[in-house]
């Protein structure tokens, strides 16, 4: 379904898909649809969440997974009412090469884990410098925020993942540059619920790019990027190991391959509506005084 119905016709022909729509309620109430999949910018998240909750069906939403954490709660209300299953699509809790850092953590291949810093330093875009065709990514109406909620919200997530879930968050956020309305800088201090440290800097105007996150432990630690193929390295007193595990060729299939699995009785997805929920909740806390 696509809201321009000629390009919906036009995918469907050239992909070899028998049906499409230009609207979502027909594609949502279509008897031969099982589930939903909910592929349209955070604005439209819940509304389409809550309608395919009254249509019975599942529901696969992207992340983040709505504007906000009010919304993520109307939404995970809905589907327990409804008794659907919601899923989120942060696909690193699937894919390989984020699976192996959480089997190095678990084996306590580092020790005891003390604290985690997080970097993602970016460029300014050039789509970002017309402020009058601005993409939706920098539009917090549309987005819930800028380039901090779209990014951060996936290393985020993946460290509730490995980790467990963030107790308490403090931070800074402002928009430095002014080209756009949203964020572009972010800056914040967590504690998880085990007792784990964490710093995190988010700046979308440097003049490097970095993308690193570091977890630190008692004896050694794991350094990996979350957005580049770079391998997951692993630092100890005997040295640093390399793995290098490439991305497979449909970077949500693992993912969604966990959906499939729970909804036919054989598996269980790691990427809920409640899981999701908290990295919003997160990035809410994060946000608040730069949108007061």
């Amino acid at each position: 379904m696509r809201r321009t119905g000629h390009l919906a016709r036009d995918y469907a022909r050239r992909h070899g898909v028998p049906t499409w729509y230009d609207d979502a309620q027909a594609l949502i109430h279509d008897p031969e649809v099982d589930a939903i999949y909910i592929a349209t910018p955070p604005s439209s998240h819940k509304a389409y969440t809550l309608m395919a909750a009254q249509a019975g069906k599942p529901v696969y939403v992207e992340k983040p997974m709505a504007l906000n954490f009010e919304d993520c709660q109307e939404m995970i209300a809905a589907c327990r009412s409804a008794e659907v299953p919601l899923f989120v699509a942060y696909y690193r809790r699937a894919l390989p090469r984020f699976l192996k850092v959480k089997e190095l953590l678990e084996a306590q291949a580092i020790g005891e884990v003390r604290f985690v810093t997080v970097s993602l330093y970016q460029s300014v875009r050039q789509e970002e410098l017309d402020p009058k065709h601005l993409p939706w990514r920098v539009i917090p109406q549309i987005a819930g925020g800028g380039r901090f909620v779209d990014l951060a919200s996936h290393m985020l997530d993946f460290l509730d993942f490995a980790l467990g879930p963030i107790r308490s968050v403090r931070g800074f956020a402002a928009n430095q540059a002014g080209h756009y309305p949203a964020e572009d800088i972010v800056t914040s201090a967590f504690i998880f619920e085990s007792g784990v440290q964490g710093v995190g800097t988010w700046c979308f105007t440097s003049f490097e790019e970095l993308d690193l996150t570091e977890i630190v432990g008692s004896r050694g630690k794991i350094c990996y990027s979350t957005f580049g193929d770079e391998p997951v390295s692993l630092t100890t007193a005997e040295g640093t190991t390399e793995f290098s595990i490439e991305y497979p060729p449909h970077i949500q299939q693992p993912l969604i391959q966990t959906v499939v699995d729970e909804l036919t009785g054989v598996g269980r997805c790691p990427s809920t509506g409640q899981s999701a929920a908290r990295t919003t909740r997160i990035m809410d806390q994060l946000l608040k005084s730069y949108y007061i």
